[in-house]
């Protein structure tokens, strides 16, 4: 095959190799070409979603009904597959109701994921959130509504380019993960979660293909958030690990820096001294967030939405006196001081009350009083380098 390819100019000869996966041995690599058919575009997955609408009005009888911006996020989110899943997946969502709605889009996200099968390098959050069940964090969300519609809309006036991602540092339990899947569903995108326990290989050179395949796949289901939950676990470089870390971090920041793709990356960390500095400087992410500890007005709204997500009246609590007595809790403390509670009156079957919540709170001692010293030291760390999350209301 060698002594063919060296022979061309004068034989004309040409061989074409056809495989769904192709590996040449390094000899052949450098006199060959290698090319890629091209997936669907919009304006041909539009085609087929028209198809499969006339076929279905054609068998049914009536019209497809359709919402504009529905079909528009349909087309979005079919994207990257071939003709033959696409059209499939356009069936679906037509033939199930005779419509075109928001409501099949997140089928639509979890059929196509199935579809692109990654073995467990990337997996998809089913349950994501809404900044309604976020206590607080008001300086992320504003700055998060401002990037929404360049994310999501293919042009914009001022020729604004998507945001490439942020990073959350602070205390666990501070609500770093909440907000995260809250950008995916607020954002009304699919959310795919980058496990570094399963990217990483014993054998040279796999963990950064792993890594290369998951991030090849975060583009093809975009617009999406790509999670990447305490990457400095992933990130942190180690002497003994023959250059691994850094090879996936260079991996890392070479995809973030050509991308052109509508994917985000919302990473989340407890500890800025294991992350390397050529991730956290300006320029790679567009903002790094530091989340402290909530407030008293948050820790007010923090009660609230969890009384209120597990059906308690609200005019029954006093939620400021609550949020005073709560101070140094994180938001995943004040959780578990109602779940707690809950479970404690489920067995004498009587109502929950102030008095409960208040018991439960003095049995608890927060992190913020066992690790004191670990976290005025984040917080010194973090001071001159990152941007308060809370913020006014």
């Amino acid at each position: 095959m060698r002594e063919i390819a060296l022979e061309h100019d004068s034989t004309g000869h040409t061989l074409v190799l056809i495989s769904t996966k192709m590996e040449l041995p390094e000899e052949l690599r450098r006199l060959s070409a290698n090319f890629s058919l091209a997936l669907p575009d919009a304006k041909q997955l539009q085609d087929i979603i028209e198809e499969e609408a006339k076929a279905w009005s054609k068998e049914v009888g009536g019209k497809v009904s359709a919402d504009k911006k529905a079909l528009q996020q349909l087309i979005q989110n079919l994207q990257g597959l071939t003709a033959e899943d696409a059209r499939r997946l356009a069936r679906s969502a037509i033939w199930n109701d005779g419509a075109i709605t928001h409501s099949d889009i997140a089928d639509v996200q979890q059929s196509k994921y199935r579809l692109l099968d990654m073995d467990g390098l990337l997996g998809f959050e089913y349950e994501t959130a809404e900044f309604s069940e976020v206590g607080g964090l008001n300086n992320l969300k504003r700055w998060l509504e401002s990037r929404k519609t360049p994310f999501l809309e293919p042009e914009n006036r001022f020729g604004l380019k998507p945001p490439k991602g942020i990073l959350l540092l602070g205390v666990q339990g501070g609500g770093k993960s909440l907000a995260a899947k809250a950008v995916a569903g607020s954002w009304g995108v699919p959310m795919l979660r980058l496990d570094f326990a399963v990217l990483y290989n014993k054998f040279f050179g796999e963990t950064e293909r792993n890594l290369r395949e998951a991030l090849k796949m975060a583009e093809v289901m975009a617009p999406c958030v790509l999670w990447v939950d305490e990457i400095e676990k992933g990130l942190a470089t180690d002497a003994h690990d023959s250059g691994t870390s850094r090879r996936v971090l260079g991996t890392l920041l070479t995809w973030m820096a050509e991308r052109h793709q509508k994917v985000i990356i919302v990473a989340t960390a407890n500890d800025i001294k294991s992350l390397p500095p050529e991730l956290i400087r300006k320029g790679r992410m567009d903002e790094i967030f530091f989340v402290d500890l909530p407030e008293d007005y948050e820790r007010t709204e923090i009660f609230r939405i969890h009384l209120a997500k597990r059906n308690q009246p609200i005019v029954n609590f006093d939620l400021e006196a609550l949020a005073r007595e709560t101070r140094g809790f994180s938001g995943s403390e004040i959780e578990q001081v109602v779940v707690g509670d809950l479970y404690a009156i489920l067995a004498d079957d009587v109502p929950l009350t102030q008095s409960h919540l208040l018991h439960e709170i003095a049995r608890t001692q927060p992190l913020s009083v066992v690790m004191a010293e670990r976290l005025q030291d984040l917080r010194d760390r973090a001071a001159n380098r990152t941007v308060p999350a809370q913020g006014p209301p």
